[in-house]
């Protein structure tokens, strides 16, 4: 599992299950000695999945050329 990034700011999603110990092991594809934060929720039974769903949805909805034509001449 190792998708790509496009950016510095790119945010990567990962379902694993935790291992052995409590371990779990991911690989990423950035440079070794790059600084990164890692969250961690424990998945659940779907309390988040509006919440997610509106997360990873698209930002179209803000591309709109009669909107930015109205904020521009604000």
């Amino acid at each position: 599992m190792s998708p790509s990034v496009t950016g510095m700011d790119a945010v990567l999603k990962y379902e694993l299950e935790v291992g052995d110990q409590g371990r779990v092991e991911l690989h990423v594809p950035f440079a070794p000695g790059d600084r990164v934060v890692v969250y961690v929720r424990h998945e659940g039974k779907g309390e988040f999945t509006d919440l997610m769903a509106v997360a990873e949805s698209s930002l179209g909805f803000w591309d709109n050329p009669l909107d930015d034509e109205d904020w521009n001449d604000a």
